[in-house]
């Protein structure tokens, strides 16, 4: 094994097992198995990735179902989906709703009878029979890569829109008291970090108090004004 091998292998080591979601007939002409495959005169009664995952030394744990995906997912280490590019957008999201895990497209004749495709662009990578051992491990490296900066941006943005809408109640609460206080902005800050400071709550918790209970009051003086 080259040096270069030996970093690919190194960069999948937290990748021991696979959710294999098949939705494709699970019986290949042996004729389709890469060059990997030990033994090529073998009848095979696995599936051509199943096969070729299990040749690398993987764990598979197949899953035709939504309930079986349920299951095995706790299991898996990543997903391989050979599924119809139609289908691939559906079962990410199945399995993204169970567990956050790099998710993987197999990429065959079957699967991807025609060019005229719009991938999901959740997919972190792509895997096919026609590729050479290194070449998957190259794939899965690149894969996992791409998984842990999507899911890295995902809290980023999270976080982002966290403190936005954080953002938004405390500006709101803040010129409720200027109004209702007749102060200026910075006192009306000033009057929520002491109010949360006393109260031991944070500071976006305390201005949420204050603009439901004001629009609570509008409400309720509205209401009378129409009685």
């Amino acid at each position: 094994m080259t040096q270069y091998e030996i970093i690919i292998r190194g960069g999948v080591d937290m990748l021991q097992s696979f959710l294999l979601i098949d939705e494709l007939e699970p019986t290949r002409a042996a004729a389709s198995m890469p060059s990997i495959r030990k033994d090529p005169d073998a009848v095979i009664k696995e599936s051509v990735p199943e096969a070729m995952l299990k040749d690398m030394g993987f764990r598979v744990y197949a899953a035709f179902s939504s309930k079986e995906l349920s299951f095995h997912i706790g299991k898996a280490d990543a997903v391989l989906l050979s599924v119809p590019t139609d289908q691939v957008a559906n079962w990410r999201s199945r399995v993204l709703a169970e567990r956050s895990l790099p998710v993987f497209w197999w990429c065959d004749r079957e699967t991807f009878p025609s060019h005229a495709c719009k991938l999901d662009p959740g997919i972190d990578g792509l895997l096919g029979s026609c590729m050479s051992e290194l070449e998957i491990h190259c794939a899965l490296l690149l894969g996992v890569n791409h998984y842990f900066q999507r899911t890295e941006w995902q809290q980023e943005r999270e976080q982002l829109l966290s403190k936005l809408e954080e953002r938004k109640w405390v500006d709101q609460a803040k010129r409720i008291l200027c109004e209702i206080k007749h102060i200026s902005e910075a006192e009306a800050y000033d009057f929520l970090r002491k109010q949360a400071m006393n109260e031991r709550k944070r500071m976006v918790d305390v201005a949420t108090s204050i603009v439901k209970v004001y629009q609570l009051l509008q409400d309720e003086n509205k209401g009378g004004r129409r009685r």
